[in-house]
């Protein structure tokens, strides 16, 4: 196990300088000059002063070529200097650190809602296969499913202030005891649900058919114990790495459900820095999502083995 963890870990190295490199040659050949964008946005005619501009441009470091930019920064970033805001002249790293906190605090607590809501259900609905339960499911499950997060958000927003005319918008962070965080965390969770309700629902009944569950039902085992013992282990290993991908998404991309609700996290400030062409945020954004991408994989590589111990003797 040692072992291919470590396997694993230098194979991120590569896999990191790629990402960065690939982000980095886009930023540096595709939208144009972040100095001249961020003064064309100012008033006045500071835009038009290309001496102040190439200035700014050369004590930033962006005059230099390509390659040496790029190794200069990946030197910096294995000192863990991120460097600067280009628009507000902040520590990168204080930006990421204030806002990447709440955005894992919201996509880990949307994960364990969503394992403890769809799971449970996605059983139910393939033991009850062909029932009025399993349409039931399956319906809610598609109806979550075609509703974006842009448009769950503010319409729940709005019925919420017709039921309820005094209750306080839900804008803003109060962290996770506070009210505020429930319509988020039930918005963003609409789809992930109707996902895993879906596939627990598949792996159930293609695993009803194996025949160790025709033997224990032939044992007498009680149904629940059938559930528990024989089908969940088999069913959960494809769920999980599901679940994964999903983490994935939810901490990362929750851009929608962020802008909507007033979230100080890594979405919303992605969007800020894309607008502003702040170039030092997006890159260790990208290098952030990109190791958050890379542990999630490993954590679900690890899971394997207890879910199903085949999987640790084929790998080794």
């Amino acid at each position: 196990m040692f072992v291919y963890i470590m396997r694993r870990l230098l194979l991120w190295i590569p896999a990191v300088i790629l990402v960065l490199l690939g982000v980095y040659a886009l930023a540096f050949y595709g939208a144009g000059d972040p100095i001249k964008l961020i003064f064309l946005r100012q008033p006045g005619d500071v835009a038009f002063d290309p001496n102040r501009i190439e200035a700014i441009r050369e004590s930033a470091g962006l005059n230099r070529p390509f390659i040496e930019q790029f190794l200069s920064y990946v030197w910096n970033v294995l000192h863990g200097n991120f460097g600067n805001s280009l628009v507000s002249g902040r520590s990168v790293w204080r930006s990421i650190s204030a806002a990447a906190p709440v955005s894992m605090q919201i996509g880990l607590l949307a994960i364990v809602i969503t394992a403890i809501v769809a799971i449970p259900l996605g059983v139910l609905a393939a033991l009850r296969q062909n029932t009025a339960v399993d349409y039931a499911i399956l319906g809610g499950a598609l109806f979550l499913w075609a509703i974006p997060a842009y448009v769950a958000g503010p319409l729940l927003m709005v019925l919420l202030l017709v039921v309820f005319p005094q209750a306080d918008i839900s804008y803003g962070w109060g962290g996770l005891l506070d009210a505020r965080i429930i319509l988020p965390l039930v918005v963003i969770s609409f789809q992930p649900i109707a996902l895993i309700v879906r596939q627990t629902r598949a792996a159930v009944i293609e695993v009803l058919s194996e025949d160790f569950v025709r033997t224990a039902r032939a044992k007498g085992l009680p149904a629940h114990k059938i559930v528990f013992r024989h089908i969940l282990r088999p069913v959960l290993t494809p769920v999980v790495t599901q679940l994964g991908l999903i983490m994935i998404t939810l901490i990362n991309g929750a851009v929608f459900v962020e802008l909507v609700f007033g979230l100080p996290g890594l979405g919303r400030l992605t969007i800020q820095s894309l607008l502003n062409s702040d170039y030092p945020i997006i890159l260790a954004v990208t290098l952030i999502a990109s190791v958050l991408v890379m542990v999630s994989n490993l954590l679900v590589d690890l899971a394997y083995p207890l879910l199903d111990p085949r999987a640790a003797a084929r790998r080794s």
